[in-house]
């Protein structure tokens, strides 16, 4: 969220930057005179108090030597009536000042590419894409025809687009886990924490989900709770109206969660298979970084949640999204994108943003140094690292073997007991089956 003056002083660089996002930058016309009227509204009401005030001094004295006091009491009534009567109109005009407010992206950083989604720049290409001597199949065929991914049960349980994993594959899944948060915590120092999956509108207020994207929430009836769209949120409100010490940045997390999403806007893509659930686990990396090095504090980010692609042995490549498909909270956003080579195309499984101080100002996150002085605002980072159940159908279509059996990466032989292969048509069918 931008600072009022800011805004006020600046409408020429929001309107670029609602222009590069492909927005109206008709959404601000009505912000200038909502401002003044708020300011002249202030103005009335400050005076009439300060008239108020002077007035109740004069009619002390008044009283105190005996004098008649009727006429100033007379004056104050009508003077406090029409204090009254501001209040309701200074607090509907505030709100429509702030609905403005609310809707406007942070600011599109300068290296981005100025285009609508789709005209990204590629940042690099890394790994080596595997040739396959056999016809490549999805994940979801390779799960079903070993009976480890069960995806009419999940349905039959909750609806479309859930998942139920058996067996190996359950292991696998929590052998990619164990694998992120150990790589994050004991190799790039991240600090763990294992934060609620519920969360509350001010939680998502901070990070920018409400009031825009509700659709894509799922809410607890009759509750101001909500399940956890990624642990973003809940992370980055854990300072959430608290100042923190200029020497203790940047503040690195890194969570495991179970995360939900609605996806009301994304009908008809991605909906075979693990790539767009309503429920999906991902270990989610949060900074709180100094302003002066927020992007470098980015790029190292980036680096941290490529190291597990790397680790893995899975051929990918990073863009930088342009400015049409920045998140609205976001100043810059790196894609990761895993190779599937079922369908032959690359796939999202992280995004790593630097959102500056816009979700810091919507929750109200400081530092201050040393020497004291006035606090300033954090910069906020996060990103995925990784979307688990994208990197597991990143594992299997990549390791695939023309029996139907999926090559463990070595990196996971350790948290599987040392097994070097799942699946295949001699896996176990779940009982019942």
């Amino acid at each position: 969220m931008h600072d009022l003056r800011f805004v006020r002083e600046n409408m020429g660089v929001l309107r670029e930057t609602l222009e590069k996002r492909g927005m109206d930058p008709g959404l601000l016309d009505s912000f200038g005179g909502l401002d003044a009227r708020r300011r002249e509204l202030l103005r009335e009401s400050e005076e009439l108090k300060a008239g108020r005030n002077k007035a109740n001094d004069e009619m002390a004295a008044l009283r105190k030597s005996g004098g008649d006091a009727s006429g100033l009491l007379a004056g104050l009534k009508e003077v406090a009536a029409r204090i009254k009567a501001l209040e309701p109109e200074i607090a509907a005009v505030e709100e429509e000042e702030q609905a403005i407010l609310r809707s406007v992206p942070n600011l599109v950083h300068p290296t981005v590419p100025v285009g609508p989604e789709g005209e990204f720049r590629l940042e690099r290409v890394c790994g080596e894409i595997r040739d396959l001597p056999f016809p490549a199949l999805n994940h979801w065929e390779l799960g079903a025809a070993s009976g480890l991914l069960d995806l009419p049960r999940a349905a039959k349980i909750a609806g479309a687009r859930f998942a139920v994993l058996f067996g190996d594959l359950a292991r696998l899944n929590r052998a990619l886990i164990s694998l992120m948060l150990d790589l994050h915590t004991l190799r790039h120092g991240y600090r763990e924490c294992w934060p609620p999956a519920v969360v509350n509108s001010r939680s998502l207020f901070g990070t920018g989900q409400l009031p825009k994207f509700e659709e894509d929430l799922f809410r607890l009836h009759g509750t101001d709770w909500y399940l956890a769209p990624t642990a973003e949120v809940p992370v980055t409100n854990l300072y959430r109206d608290e100042t923190l010490d200029e020497a203790d940045l940047p503040v690195s997390l890194c969570a495991y969660t179970p995360c939900f999403r609605a996806e009301a806007g994304a009908a008809g893509r991605d909906t075979r298979g693990l790539i767009r659930m309503h429920q999906f686990d991902k270990v989610e990396l949060v900074k709180f970084a100094h302003p002066e090095g927020s992007f470098a504090d980015l790029e190292r980010l980036t680096a941290d949640a490529e190291d597990v692609l790397a680790a893995l042995g899975l051929p990918y490549r990073v863009v930088t999204l342009p400015s049409g498909d920045l998140g609205f909270s976001s100043s810059k956003t790196y894609d990761l994108e895993v190779w599937l080579p079922g369908a032959g195309v690359y796939r999202e499984i992280s995004s790593c943003s630097c959102f500056t101080d816009f979700q810091a100002r919507r929750a109200n996150i400081r530092f201050r140094g040393r020497g004291g002085g006035r606090a300033a605002y954090v910069h906020t980072l996060n990103g995925s690292g990784l979307a688990v159940g994208r990197t597991l159908a990143a594992v299997l279509e990549n390791y695939q073997n023309e029996d139907g059996t999926v090559t463990v990466p070595e990196a996971l032989r350790p948290y599987m007991g040392g097994q070097e292969s799942i699946g295949g048509p001699a896996a176990p069918a779940p009982e019942g089956a």
